[in-house]
């Protein structure tokens, strides 16, 4: 555990050395080539933050800086007046989390516990209404290891997004998600301003539609956070695609639940993170297309 008061603490080096923020992952690159590599991941972890004893809200967020991050939400999310207020913040690191249990003053503390009547839970880029660890990593099912997609599936996959986001050709500033089944056509897209609503309108699309989300596979073209995950997993889905780089807990986690998790770079060969290299048991040789009786 380690603890400081602000304006005291441990330089931001010392504070990033608590986990560290860029860890290395191995990939199989996702060609007839099957060249494998590694590439440093952004680091993501919950952070559990606590006022005297109080759970308020989990955050998801990169391990380094933490007490200019604990801080900087204390003030910016209204709990404290003034960083004086802030007595101690002690860090716990813990597996893919860090608990955070801050002490106020005594006035602050009252001021805080009035506040929070009024408070339903944290959003921005934490998880909404979520107060503890427990609820922010929760267990997931384990299903069995759905076959990837061919390779010639994942072919032109940003030109996929541009043929079908018309939200995003009139105002910009749009996340969207795809499902592209299992004979490799773009049956829907969905948009939304925020990635997670835009997997969110394309899961419940694929239910109201009668698709399963288990054939053929989900793409999305944000960052592939934890959440994303948690989404794809309890949909049914067998594999998920980003555009953009997982983080190093969203890869834990797509392996542990047996979710084929690739990147698709915008330049390159698609990088599968899960399952991990050398556990291809039961997928189809990488790239090829499935034999025809």
């Amino acid at each position: 555990m380690t603890s400081s008061r602000p304006g005291a603490g441990r330089s931001s080096n010392e504070d990033s050395a608590l986990v560290d923020p860029s860890p290395r992952y191995d990939y199989l690159e996702y060609s007839p080539h099957a060249v494998s590599g590694d590439q440093p991941l952004a680091a993501e972890v919950a952070v559990a933050i606590s006022y005297n004893g109080i759970n308020h809200a989990v955050m998801m967020a990169t391990p380094n800086d933490m007490e200019d991050f604990v801080t900087g939400f204390t003030l910016t999310a209204g709990l404290v007046d003034s960083p004086l207020a802030i007595h101690g913040i002690d860090l716990t690191p813990q597996e893919d989390a860090i608990q955070v249990e801050v002490t106020l003053s005594s006035r602050a503390f009252t001021a805080f516990k009035h506040r929070r009547r009024g408070q339903a839970g944290s959003g921005g880029c934490g998880l909404c209404g979520v107060e503890a660890l427990d609820q922010a990593l929760p267990p997931l099912p384990v299903r069995d290891t759905a076959p990837l997609p061919p390779l010639a599936h994942l072919a032109g996959l940003h030109e996929r997004f541009q043929a079908t986001q018309a939200l995003a050709r009139d105002s910009g500033a749009m996340h969207a998600a795809v499902y592209v089944d299992g004979a490799g056509k773009t049956r829907l897209c969905r948009e939304d301003i925020g990635r997670h609503n835009a997997l969110d309108k394309l899961i419940g699309a694929c239910v109201r539609a009668g698709l399963d989300p288990g054939s053929g596979f989900l793409a999305i073209t944000s960052r592939c956070g934890l959440e994303l995950i948690h989404k794809a997993v309890r949909a049914g889905a067998g594999t998920l695609v980003s555009l953009s780089a997982p983080s190093s807990l969203s890869v834990r986690r797509a392996r542990s639940s047996r979710l084929n998790l690739i990147h698709q770079p915008h330049h390159g060969a698609p990088r599968l993170f899960s399952p991990p290299p050398g556990e291809q048991t039961g997928h189809r040789h990488l790239g090829q297309e499935p034999r025809k009786a």
